[in-house]
């Protein structure tokens, strides 16, 4: 069968998506914001602004009209910043074709709700959660873009949407697997980010590997026991939505958020960091979305208070990283 999805939103991650949709043998249309990008996207197959240098198939077309981009969509892949979500699904929802299945590409948490990015999709869109999936993983696009091997999540409470979603997306460089737990997938690409940014921050201040695997390893740890308190599988934070996403992003040069702390451990003010940030880092606004969320379970998630305080209390990097360290230790197991 072959598929036909819009994307809404050309990023590096939205193009390279609607990229894989097409290498599976699927039809594919980018909603994009900005004229030159569309032009750059149609006329010379290139997303001039996010990837350059990476060359587009042919026939994926790019469009100013959310209309013409939504038309007879199976599949609706939005790929827009979390904390725009609400806004823009809003004025998609006359427009969205009955049936389609909602696929959430933002890795965040919405600041005030506290909601994830597939429960604001489901309000926005008045959907029931059988219409609503998370595609997550280690997703750097500048690799997957180019072919590089890599791997993914397709979740959704209905196993056979999933299903679809996996046939849509599979590719020969591709691999996807499936899940029913959309909540664990998707609190590991949100939390993730912030891990990233207190991982890039280590780095910054000339920390080590031995630190970066400390921050790892109880990021992953703060997230199972996020996840197990909204009701996630805890098996999922050990496979690519979990560990796989939280690899990439704290060790690759690539990952924006690392970029993003490397840039504040190394003196930049947050000012200054997100001058020179191209592209969202989604770490930053969802990290006290995230924390508000741990606060109403009862749920203590050290290094996300730190990042918080590091950027939005003017606490020094330093001085947080020495209250992580000293805080009086736990007995160490999974989950913990």
């Amino acid at each position: 069968m072959t598929y036909r999805t819009a994307v809404m939103g050309a990023g590096s991650w939205g193009t390279t998506f609607a990229k894989l949709l097409h290498d599976a043998g699927g039809e594919v249309t980018l909603w994009a914001r900005r004229p030159g990008l569309v032009e750059a996207i149609n006329e010379r197959h290139e997303n001039t602004d996010y990837l350059p240098g990476a060359p587009l198939p042919e026939p994926i077309r790019a469009t100013l009209d959310p209309a013409e981009a939504l038309d007879g969509a199976d599949f609706v892949a939005l790929a827009v910043p979390a904390q725009t979500l609400r806004d823009n699904l809003s004025a998609w929802v006359p427009l969205l074709p009955p049936g389609a299945v909602l696929v959430s590409l933002m890795k965040g948490v919405e600041l005030g709700t506290t909601r994830r990015m597939s429960e604001v999709i489901g309000e926005v869109a008045d959907v029931p959660e059988e219409r609503v999936a998370v595609f997550s993983g280690p997703n750097l696009a500048r690799e997957i873009v180019t072919g590089e091997p890599s791997a993914a999540v397709a979740a959704c409470v209905d196993e056979a949407a999933a299903r679809q979603l996996q046939a849509a997306t599979m590719t020969p460089y591709f691999r996807v697997y499936t899940s029913t737990d959309v909540i664990g997938v998707e609190l590991g690409g949100a939390i993730k980010n912030v891990v990233a940014l207190c991982v890039g921050m280590s780095v910054g201040l000339g920390f080590g590997s031995n630190t970066q695997a400390v921050l790892m390893t109880r990021g992953l740890a703060e997230t199972a026991r996020l996840g197990m308190a909204l009701g996630a599988d805890e098996h999922t934070f050990a496979g690519l939505a979990g560990m796989g996403d939280l690899t990439a992003s704290c060790v690759s040069p690539l990952a924006r958020n690392r970029t993003f702390g490397e840039n504040l451990g190394r003196g930049m003010t947050l000012e200054q960091v997100i001058a020179v940030t191209k592209q969202t880092a989604e770490g930053v606004k969802s990290s006290e979305a995230v924390l508000e969320l741990a606060r109403k379970h009862n749920v203590e998630m050290p290094i996300t208070e730190a990042v918080v305080s590091v950027l939005y209390h003017g606490t020094p990097i330093k001085e947080a990283a020495i209250s992580l360290i000293s805080r009086s230790p736990k007995p160490e197991r999974y989950g913990v």
